[in-house]
């Protein structure tokens, strides 16, 4: 389970809301629980190999098959335990999943704090029928999950849990089912494979990862030392490509009264669904390579959430589409960015200041930043948390300052080396744009 939360999740007590029947999870959980104590005793096997080895030697064959045979029962009697007295359910106002042989513990998880429901397959569950369920909640940080449900049983309850986080009567939100959807955006596996070799950053971890270690071993002539080279760049490159597509394969976006809908992987599969009005910003990455063929990727910064991408790549216009329903009003083409000056921002930040620009308009701020891989951040003025002017002592001597906006998911969007008395003004108008905007705002409820 995740950890504690104030707002959230709580881990103690009694909750509110009326008492509802409690629930198993499906029976192939023991499976995966029996892995907690193999894995720790693979691991004492391992650390203490020598001394197990002298140890198994000395026993009898039929000692020693009753050794493992005993070993079998207990890592299969504690994945039935652990499964046993694993039990969940839905009253009027909240989740509870009750879980622990010796020590009980229970999460209560306010419907109403509930901002998104993901239901993941990994390659071995939809093997065998089941699901993930796993639940963002504000106010914690990691998530609380439910695995494994039967398919059809994961995806009604994530139907449920999101009709009664919206205010359906429990009675509604299991009528209501499965809200319709309408496919937005797909990303061909041709297109996603051309993007990861068009993307400078992986070309340049693979050419480190070539040279470094040959260095290492022409200077140290050390093998282990090499390959502890090696390894971080190898991991790197295979995050950034292979890893990659093997996330982002039949990368789906698809619009439903519950938010935006993103389906995704080849081989463990991934439902997950946007937050309406918990984005906090948006931002767009066009590496270098990208421009010619007019295509961006996007990713998100959701308060409390951890899923960053919204598209991993598409044309510009497609992409404007998408976004456009998480930000509704904001029209990409509309935005007019202005540089950062040349008078002074050239002696602040030699070349790279050319790629510093600001937009803002009615609805948003977004700034500009980067020359070989371009990055757009947009916040809307309704998600400002607060805004600041920074001017060191050489951004004062050339009259230029930074204007930072802080946003709900912990992030800043700056707009560098802007004229100091354009940023002063620009600090109050972003300040009044904040409180008008917030009083208008849509509400951050489901299915509205």
């Amino acid at each position: 389970m995740s950890g504690d939360g104030a707002d959230g999740a709580v881990r103690t007590g009694a909750g509110p809301g009326a008492a509802a029947a409690e629930r198993r999870l499906h029976v192939l959980t023991p499976l995966r629980r029996a892995w907690v104590p193999i894995a720790a005793t693979v691991g004492v096997v391992a650390q203490q190999g020598e001394r197990v080895a002298r140890w198994v030697g000395g026993l009898p064959g039929g000692l020693r098959a009753l050794t493992v045979a005993g070993l079998v029962v207990v890592f299969g009697l504690y994945g039935f335990l652990s499964w046993w007295f694993t039990h969940y359910s839905v009253t009027d106002t909240e989740l509870r999943i009750r879980t622990g042989l010796l020590f009980r513990r229970t999460a209560h998880i306010r419907l109403d704090r509930i901002q998104a429901v993901d239901v993941t397959r990994p390659l071995l569950a939809r093997l065998a029928g089941v699901a993930k369920l796993r639940l963002d909640v504000i106010g914690t940080e990691a998530k609380d999950e439910l695995a494994f449900l039967d398919e059809r049983e994961a995806v009604a309850l994530r139907a449920e849990l999101l009709a009664r986080a919206a205010g359906f009567a429990p009675a509604q939100a299991v009528a209501v089912g499965e809200a319709p959807e309408r496919e937005l955006l797909r990303v061909g596996p041709r297109d996603l494979a051309m993007s990861l070799v068009l993307t400078l950053g992986a070309w340049a971890a693979l050419a480190a990862g070539l040279i470094v270690p040959v260095a290492v071993w022409w200077f140290s002539e050390n093998l282990w030392a090499t390959i502890a080279t090696l390894l971080p760049f190898v991991g790197g490159v295979w995050t950034g490509t292979a890893g990659r597509f093997l996330t982002e394969y039949d990368w789906t976006v698809a619009d439903s009264p519950d938010g935006l809908r993103l389906d995704h992987g080849l081989l463990d599969r991934a439902h997950e669904t946007v937050p309406p009005g918990r984005v906090q910003s948006v931002k767009l990455v066009e590496p270098l390579l990208w421009r010619r063929r007019g295509w961006v990727r996007v990713e998100l910064a959701v308060a409390g959430s951890k899923n960053g991408v919204l598209v991993p790549v598409a044309p510009r216009a497609a992409a404007g589409a998408v976004i456009a329903r998480v930000l509704p009003g904001v029209d990409l083409t509309a935005l007019d960015f202005s540089p950062s000056p040349r008078a002074g921002s050239r002696w602040v930040v030699p070349v790279w200041w050319k790629g510093y620009a600001l937009a803002v308009s009615e609805d948003v701020f977004a700034a500009r930043h980067g020359r070989l891989c371009r990055r757009t951040e947009i916040v809307p003025h309704a998600k400002m948390q607060s805004v600041r002017l920074t001017q060191g002592p050489w951004e004062r001597a050339r009259g230029v300052a930074d204007v930072c906006v802080d946003t709900g998911a912990n992030g800043t969007v700056t707009a560098r080396l802007r004229p100091a008395a354009e940023a002063a003004e620009l600090l109050h108008a972003q300040a009044a744009r904040s409180r008008t905007s917030r009083a208008s705002a849509r509400p951050d409820r489901w299915m509205t």
